[in-house]
């Protein structure tokens, strides 16, 4: 059995093209962060991703902390995968009786 390998900070489709080419399981396309490395655009994320073959996986890195804002930026980027990297927000749940 062999180690599945992420390969980060993908910034082009040349980049992903690489990646998957040397073996890659899955390339992280990180979003909008409060700060680090790597961040393009939700276009350009999704441009790469629509042209990932499958079974690659293809990782959002997204730092919205709540599920509706995350949701709409999956439909944005459109990618096979989510790695939240913030702590959510606490959602108060209301029961009806």
């Amino acid at each position: 059995m062999f180690p599945k390998v992420k390969i980060c900070c993908i910034s082009s489709e040349e980049e992903a093209s690489i990646a998957i080419g040397y073996g890659a399981a899955a390339l992280g396309l990180v979003a909008k962060m409060p700060s680090g490395p790597g961040i393009i655009s939700d276009e350009l994320i999704a441009d790469i991703a629509k042209n990932v073959p499958p079974p690659i996986g293809t990782f959002m890195l997204t730092s919205e902390t709540s599920a509706d804002e995350i949701i709409a930026h999956h439909y944005r980027t459109n990618t096979n995968t989510i790695q939240i990297v913030d702590a959510l927000k606490k959602v108060a749940l209301v029961m009806m009786l």
